[in-house]
């Protein structure tokens, strides 16, 4: 569970960002929208860190 939060934390911060960024050149640049573009980069995030703990588990 601890390294699924570690992956976590460092995937929503990456993933987030880089849909805000595309957000932003996409001419969306209210705060509704930003807000939109976090939460669908954090709820990418997950299973993304999922998957990742997952496969690192395995090794």
């Amino acid at each position: 569970m601890r390294l699924f939060l570690l992956i976590f934390i460092m995937a929503g911060t990456a993933l987030a960002g880089g849909v805000i960024t595309a957000a932003l050149a996409a001419g969306y640049d209210g705060a509704r929208e930003i807000m939109i573009a976090a939460a669908i980069g954090a709820g990418v995030a997950l299973p993304v860190a999922w998957v990742a703990a997952a496969k690192i588990r395995a090794l």
